[in-house]
């Protein structure tokens, strides 16, 4: 008789217990020892991660007075808010942009993308790209602690999810956990939407594997947890988890929610038929369904121009327009089923670029000021916050640190990031947040 830890294996390499990567029972059994859900808060997010690092210039905060090494070889077109401009491939959003907000002056000084990475989507600053340890994750994602503290709106749904993956870009490393534990990682689809027959890894069951045998399976596995129960006092508790795991496979409602087919073909297309905009519809798709935060990660953003970058322009006119419709269709969608209130939409890359163009007609790292979008239907929109000055170089006014922003998104989600506490890996208490607070001009 083969063993049982073999005939486990056996089962995890099958699929039937895989989701992302992570075994089902054991994302759920994770998931359980530490996560507070909060059955009355029904807030989600959206993150739009532009690894690599969008221009500021070319999107949010474009400089048309500038001299042209600086200005770039595009334009800007005025906003339907007097005096705001966004750069000339963004019209779709320049026209809603009394619904959104521009924070103009985040920084913290890097051009490290592995700094950079970590630093926005964490919060805090993370390793150096030349450190022995730039790999290692040293706080939670704040996907990954919207997930362990506030847990799925609806608990058959996963908590965290990243569409269409969490590959590409520069350094892209910082989406998960770290000292919370591989339960609260992503969900990662590793699918395009906008391809022909997109499915979901793991959320369907192997040909031939019926919901029947499954049960016969699980019980099996059952039988072999009492077996390594006696050296593995961890497996007592397993059976729950297994058969949360099995419910999850099997639910149509967690396949449905992916399910893009059943979406009418004005609603596909007002998002755009590429991967930015069918990622975004299957985003929204998902917090409607009761996902908490949801990670859209685009095409890579770092445009030198030089060691087999793009240029600005070509790079520009390759993701902004897509992205612009994405984000478009995604604001309209959320606003026409009531759902815009609740819902952050956030996007941002790890840094800026130069302000001045370098000699291949792109642009290098830069952290001393870049833009990040917010849209709400719940906070004050139709706003610029910051300013950078006339060259896009440096902030002028109101400085906002990665921090602030992850403590905004924190606050919509109802978590006290300075009150919420973790240990880390030696034992000791970690706040989500130490100093950073709420951007103040967003909130009601």
């Amino acid at each position: 008789m083969m063993s049982p830890e073999l005939n486990r294996r056996g089962f995890v390499e099958a699929g039937v217990l895989g989701l992302g990567g992570l075994g089902l029972s054991q994302m759920l059994k994770m998931q359980a020892h530490g996560a507070k859900p909060s059955s009355s808060c029904k807030t989600s997010v959206i993150l739009f991660w532009l690894s690599g690092g969008p221009g500021h210039m070319e999107t949010w905060d474009p400089k048309p007075a500038a001299p042209d090494e600086y200005r770039g070889p595009f334009g800007s077109t005025p906003t339907n808010v007097p005096g705001v401009n966004f750069g000339e491939l963004m019209p779709r959003l320049a026209g809603m942009m009394d619904k959104l907000a521009i924070l103009r002056s985040v920084n913290h000084g890097s051009g490290d993308h592995t700094k950079g990475n970590h630093w926005m989507l964490t919060g805090f600053e993370g390793p150096a790209f030349n450190a022995p340890d730039n790999r290692r994750q040293r706080r939670p994602s704040m996907g990954s602690a919207a997930a362990a503290v506030r847990g799925a709106i609806d608990p058959g749904m996963p908590a965290y999810v990243g569409v269409p993956h969490l590959r590409g870009g520069t350094d892209n490393l910082f989406h998960y956990s770290a000292y919370l534990g591989g339960g609260y990682n992503p969900f990662i689809v590793n699918s395009d939407p906008a391809s022909d027959g997109f499915a979901v890894r793991n959320l369907a069951l192997p040909a031939g594997l019926t919901r029947p045998r499954l049960a016969d399976r699980l019980g099996l596995l059952r039988t072999m947890d009492q077996w390594n129960r006696a050296a593995e006092p961890m497996m007592a508790d397993l059976d729950q988890h297994h058969q949360q795991a099995f419910e999850l496979l099997t639910s149509h409602r967690v396949r449905d929610a992916f399910d893009i087919e059943t979406e009418d073909d004005v609603t596909r297309r007002s998002y755009g038929m590429h991967t930015f905009g069918q990622s975004a519809l299957v985003a929204r798709r998902l917090v409607e369904r009761g996902v908490t935060f949801v990670t859209v990660n685009c095409e890579p953003w770092d445009h030198h121009g030089s060691a087999n970058r793009y240029q600005t322009e070509a790079g520009s006119k390759l993701l902004i327009p897509p992205l612009d419709h994405a984000i478009a269709g995604l604001v309209t969608d959320l606003e026409n089923r009531g759902l815009y209130d609740d819902t952050m939409i956030i996007a941002m890359g790890e840094f800026g670029r130069t302000p001045r163009m370098n000699k291949y007609a792109g642009r290098d790292h830069w952290g001393r000021t870049f833009s990040v979008l917010i849209g709400c239907g719940g906070m004050h929109m139709g706003q610029v916050v910051g300013r950078s000055n006339a060259r896009g170089e440096h902030v002028v006014s109101r400085p906002i640190s990665p921090e602030d922003v992850a403590a905004t998104v924190y606050h919509h989600l109802g978590i006290d990031g300075e009150k919420t506490m973790f240990n880390d890996r030696l034992g000791r208490p970690i706040p989500l947040i130490a100093n950073g607070k709420p951007i103040r001009e967003l909130l009601s």
